[in-house]
């Protein structure tokens, strides 16, 4: 949003079987998004695309890679910055591109020059020589797309993590044209979405900046009322405004963060400090069991609305069946919360609101029910003669380029917590393809693989510490502490433990994270803390 004005993924995916080099840099991209993976497979094997894989552990994807970072946990902005300090020296940054495009280059190129591939490799443990080949493939394609997850953005410097990428972005030209582009892959389905309607504390439906004059006019005038001038708190505000006790009284729609958020010990004591905690759920989650008042919420076959995925594309949800009980759709629910309280709401369908929605967000003009129940449509798509965009910020190629791209100089950091004598090793948390967040919905699966929290440790490491596989093992970190079975695997390097957090009845991993947060996304360092493990008598 703070380069190019729009918080979304440039590209379609799509695009990903067309273009020629793709970098999936913290991204477990075939375990956590799969149909996303499908399509760089496809371009893998069908357009003889290099995929490049930046990632600590030897994902089952490197398989598919022409190259493999394996970057430490926490080091990416060094790596981008030796990327940048290559392409630059080596004369092979797009120089029409950036002269037209771009401002703030020079500040860029001064701070990237101390970052030489061999510094770099002193940090990272990438070798310079392959810092040198991958910087020179990405710069040279004629079509190049870096995705990223969570492994770049849940870190206390995760904003930074991302102008690093999109610094090499500009540089080299890859955005703003067919096949290529800058591509935050979604933690979770909808989010996309949710961001689009404003579920951002400084942002209202339809992106607008929240201090955007023309936006409080129109949304003053739709909704009768004006907004206020201050802007919200984040997630991580929030719980320390509930410690606070500035915030008595809590509404939960669909969040489970008494197992979902870092420092799992913390959250639930300042939860257990509130007035009144509503929430509004599907299933019985242990945030629910804490609640005052749960609210019955519809299922995903049960709702009525739309969702928008990674690729910007709007897409309409239609209920199978009738939701069960007093079970009711969301909108609904807070609909009639609204009017006890002395709103005169009246909705009498989703689509009444995503109307409302289309007469306040341009970007969504041309998106009617009717249009959607033919296909989805990617916004923006600004009235019903608009196909929607494929691929974002073409004006970055035309004469009247508007608003230009500005680098963002970002400097190398450590990760907040480090190794020691006392917690000799990091622990870095993810995702399993079988499974999804918290494992409210998948953790009762009978037919699946593996269905259980482990340690995932290196060989070596298991050696060192005299564990095998199996052994039942206590993971404690400087906040909390959980029990487990060690699992031996060659993906981790050494120093590097890994688990999930789909299992937290087994072993609840965000006990031991790490609540160190980034300044301007308020996400928690999910991917960096610093544990000790021990045998269990």
């Amino acid at each position: 949003m703070t380069v190019f004005g729009q918080g979304a993924a440039t590209t379609s995916y799509d695009e990903l079987e067309n273009t020629d080099v793709i970098i999936a840099w913290g991204s477990n991209t075939q375990e956590c998004h799969p149909i996303i993976f499908n399509h760089m497979r496809r371009g893998i094997r069908n357009n003889d695309a290099k995929m490049i894989v930046i990632d600590p552990r030897e994902i089952t994807q490197t398989r598919m890679a022409h190259k493999w970072l394996p970057v430490r946990v926490g080091y990416d902005i060094a790596l981008a910055n030796a990327m940048g300090h290559v392409i630059i020296k080596e004369g092979l940054e797009n120089k029409a591109f950036i002269e037209r495009a771009t401002f703030d280059f020079e500040a860029y190129k001064e701070l990237v020059e101390e970052y030489t591939p061999e510094y770099a490799e002193e940090l990272t443990g990438v070798p310079a020589d392959d810092i040198r080949e991958v910087a020179r493939l990405y710069a040279t394609a004629d079509k190049a797309i870096i995705c990223w997850t969570l492994g770049i953005t849940e870190h206390q410097k995760g904003t930074e993590n991302v102008f690093s990428l999109i610094n090499l972005a500009i540089l080299t030209g890859h955005v703003g044209k067919y096949g290529s582009g800058v591509n935050p892959l979604r933690g979770q389905n909808n989010v996309q979405g949710g961001g689009d309607m404003g579920a951002l504390p400084n942002r209202l439906v339809g992106g607008w900046e929240w201090d955007d004059e023309e936006a409080h006019k129109l949304f003053s005038e739709k909704w009768g009322t004006p907004l206020p001038d201050k802007i919200g708190l984040n997630l991580t505000q929030m719980i320390e405004a509930m410690e606070a006790k500035e915030i008595k009284a809590l509404y939960v729609i669909g969040e489970n963060p008494v197992q979902s958020d870092a420092d799992a010990n913390h959250v639930e004591e300042v939860l257990k400090g509130l007035d009144i905690m509503v929430v509004q759920e599907i299933l019985m989650t242990k945030t629910a069991e804490m609640a005052d008042v749960v609210l019955p919420a519809a299922g995903w076959a049960e709702n009525d609305g739309t969702v928008t995925n990674s690729e910007r594309r709007v897409q309409r949800v239609r209920p199978a069946i009738t939701p069960p009980g007093q079970a009711k759709q969301d909108h609904f629910i807070v609909q009639d919360i609204a009017n006890r309280m002395g709103a005169n709401w009246n909705y009498e369908s989703a689509e009444d609101v995503w109307n409302e929605i289309r007469s306040l967000a341009p970007i969504f003009g041309g998106i009617s029910y009717k249009r959607l129940d033919e296909a989805g449509i990617q916004w923006p798509c600004y009235d019903e003669s608009d196909p929607g965009t494929e691929f974002l910020h073409t004006r970055l190629w035309e004469d009247e380029v508007g608003m230009k791209a500005q680098f963002t100089p970002v400097r190398h950091q450590p990760p907040a917590e480090l190794p020691d004598e006392e917690y000799p090793l990091t622990l870095t948390t993810g995702r399993r393809l079988e499974f999804y967040n918290t494992g409210v919905q998948t953790s009762d699966y009978k037919k699946v693989r593996d269905p259980y929290e482990a340690l995932e440790i290196n060989e070596e490491d298991a050696t060192a510490f005299n564990f095998k596989d199996g052994d039942p093992v206590k993971v404690s970190s400087r906040r909390g502490e959980v029990v487990t079975k060690i699992k031996v695997t060659d993906k981790n390097p050494r120093g590097l433990v890994f688990m999930t957090f789909h299992f937290p009845d087994q072993a609840d991993t965000n006990r031991l994270t790490l609540n160190a947060t980034c300044p301007l996304a308020g996400t928690a360092e999910y991917k960096a803390c610093a544990v000790k493990i021990e045998h269990v008598k």
